[in-house]
């Protein structure tokens, strides 16, 4: 893939148009060259004239084309003989005498150098840089009377040799250069005629065809199979109402433009449309998933409600037929997708408004390279100075053992005293999971231990859980060469500033069931905010805190919020996780997705929860439900 090269290159010679040229794209370089893909096979462009976008781009390996034989001369004669190109300008001057002897030549009877020539010098020398041709293809175009035009421009010359010398120049129709040439990943640039067709329309200017309204559906048809072919786009034409019926469905901007020529003196200004069209991608429901890598099964595992783990190798299947280079994990929950985007090599912001959740990716998303120390560890097992007893005061018989409420006082405190961020978030986030673990059902909706089922985890010390949790964060930190970060905040509130993909896991709205993750997992949320912020419900018997407002607590919210994120990151491809039994219905959010995206995919997934949701009783769960990826692209 080859990198789209901008305007200023450095240690080169200026690589500029060599033609004056009716309806040229000098003045649209500012507007046109941001919107080149950074990455693309091949540069293409069938309708080539002055080439200014071509000439701007230097791209390597190129392909232009025109129809008119005789620019096509221009462009290889300087491509393989500039010297003599420029040998034979020399033999020019700037009288009216000459400029006529020399537009009376027939280009066709002359050796290409000097045919070369020839169009150069009347180019630089006719009136107003037109180049126009009459019924019999004669250059008929008056002298321009200037005082001292620059005929010769030497660096130009050899610079567009240079460039021109590894291109590909062909003489013929758009549509035979197209369809003989363009592929998947190509680049094209199209300049057509202009509508109005007009006597000084840009096709009239140098071929004695025409290009009228008919022709332009034909492109649009053309522009389309492109799309569907897999190429990046960018066509440039009048703001005419034709223009916008075919193209409705891409992106198409109104600019401003001046009109250097027009049938009319006071018509020097117009309006310009810019359509963008990316290329489509080639998305198979049906594709074999690709293996995950090694590193992304070293993420530790939980039992944490809604984790994807089970659920990596789908989304990736579907992750993977996109190309992009960074990713938001919008609710990350667990972690699990975050990380395994990571170990796929991918820029990753991971968010989550639970603070636990945001911990977790910092120590093992946004942390690179930090780990903590068996010593390191065992220390903080230790009682360094007085704690505050307040797990062991606030929570007596509640979860946990005093013996073991009271060394989660003794870790929550020596934690507070650590002073690098990802030391720190490592060992809140091995606290956390031997809190999980040593919790039966590893949620705290309820008191005591009925559900100890004799579980190794339950069997386990306190002081095994945490050390043993160390390890295993230790071993899932690793650098994947990217600035990955966490952040704890609310998803609604996160701007999106490059496009990429976005993988969002709301919680998911169902009459059935609640999606309070604050009530599952208050008690390790306040480990990770020390309790501050929050204020406890002391009626509780489970003593726990209010829940974080969210739009996801009801049918009409959670469609509205649906709507405004997909808005917000409709420049990215959208990838959502959905359950079966959940609200708005599929058909809802296909419709809602729709408004954003061209194309909405769903891709459904067999799948079962850890514990049931739908509010039966233990031993009688209805769990199994299917899961949906909808893919917005």
């Amino acid at each position: 893939m080859k990198s789209a090269a901008l305007l200023s290159i450095n240690n080169q010679p200026e690589c500029k148009p060599l033609l004056k040229w009716a309806g040229g794209k000098t003045q649209l370089l500012s507007e046109i060259l941001p919107k080149i893909p950074q990455k693309y096979g091949r540069y293409i462009e069938p309708f080539f004239g002055g080439g200014a976008i071509f000439f701007a781009v230097r791209p390597e390996g190129g392909i232009i084309a025109d129809s008119n034989p005789e620019l096509v001369n221009l462009y290889r004669s300087v491509a393989s003989h500039v010297e003599g190109v420029i040998a034979q300008l020399r033999c020019y001057e700037n009288t009216e005498e000459i400029f006529y002897a020399v537009r009376a030549l027939d280009w066709t009877k002359l050796p290409p150098i000097e045919a070369a020539a020839r169009t150069i010098f009347l180019n630089r020398t006719c009136f107003n840089g037109l180049y126009r041709v009459n019924k019999s293809a004669q250059f008929n175009v008056p002298f321009g009377r200037y005082k001292n035009p620059k005929i010769i421009d030497e660096s130009a010359l050899k610079a567009a040799s240079e460039l021109l010398s590894s291109t590909t120049i062909i003489c013929g129709d758009y549509k035979t250069v197209l369809q003989k040439n363009a592929q998947r990943g190509d680049f094209i640039f199209l300049d057509p005629p202009y509508l109005p067709v007009s006597e000084y329309s840009d096709f009239k200017r140098y071929t004695k065809e025409q290009f009228y309204e008919e022709d332009h559906v034909e492109l649009a048809a053309e522009v389309h199979r492109l799309y569907e072919l897999g190429c990046h786009v960018i066509l440039t034409s009048s703001n005419h109402p034709l223009v916008h019926e075919q193209y409705r469905k891409f992106v198409v901007k109104v600019v401003q433009t001046k009109r250097y020529i027009s049938c009319n003196g006071k018509g020097r200004t117009s309006e310009d449309i810019i359509v963008t069209i990316p290329p489509k991608p080639i998305f198979n429901l049906y594709l074999l998933p690709p293996p995950l890598p090694l590193q992304a099964l070293q993420y530790p595992s939980t039992r944490y409600m809604g984790s994807k783990n089970k659920l990596l190798t789908a989304i990736w299947s579907v992750a993977s037929q996109f190309e992009f280079d960074t990713a938001i994990d919008l609710f990350s929950g667990s972690g699990v997708v975050g990380y395994m985007l990571k170990a796929h090599g991918k820029a990753v912001v991971s968010n989550d408004y639970m603070a636990m959740s945001s911990m977790f990716s910092k120590a093992m998303i946004e942390n690179n390279d930090i780990i903590l120390s068996h010593a390191e560890a065992v220390a903080l097992l230790e009682l360094k100075k007085p704690i505050d007893h307040f797990v062991e005061t606030k929570f007596q018989g509640l979860y946990f053992s005093d013996e073991d409420n009271r060394l989660i006082d003794i870790v929550r405190a020596n934690i507070k005293t650590i002073k690098n961020p990802y030391k720190r978030a490592i060992a809140m986030s091995a606290l956390i999971r031997a809190c999980l673990k040593k919790r039966p059902r590893g949620i705290f909706t309820y008191v005591g231990h009925r559900y100890d089922d004799g579980r190794k985890d339950l069997l386990m010390s306190f002081q095994a859980q945490f050390l043993e949790a160390v390890d295993m964060v230790n071993a899932a930190v690793f650098n994947n060469g990217k600035q990955n970060k966490a952040r704890n905040g609310d998803a609604m509130t996160l701007q999106n500033r490059t496009s990429g993909l976005v993988y969002i896991d709301p919680p998911y709205y169902s009459p059935l069931s609640d999606n309070e993750y604050v009530r599952r997992y208050h008690f390790v949320e306040g480990l990770a905010r020390y309790w501050e912020g929050v204020e406890i419900q002391e009626h509780t018997i489970t003593k726990k805190f209010k829940s974080y407002p969210t739009p996801f607590t009801s049918r009409k919210g959670a469609a509205e919020a649906f709507d405004l994120l997909f808005k917000r990151f409709r420049d990215s491809v959208l990838l959502v996780s959905y359950s079966s039994n959940s609200l708005p219905t599929l058909d809802e959010m296909i419709t809602i997705m729709a408004k954003h995206k061209r194309h909405v995919e769903v891709v459904p997934v067999d799948y079962k929860y850890s514990f049931g949701n739908q509010g039966n009783k233990v031993g009688d769960n209805n769990n199994a439900v299917q899961e949906y990826l909808f893919v917005g692209y």
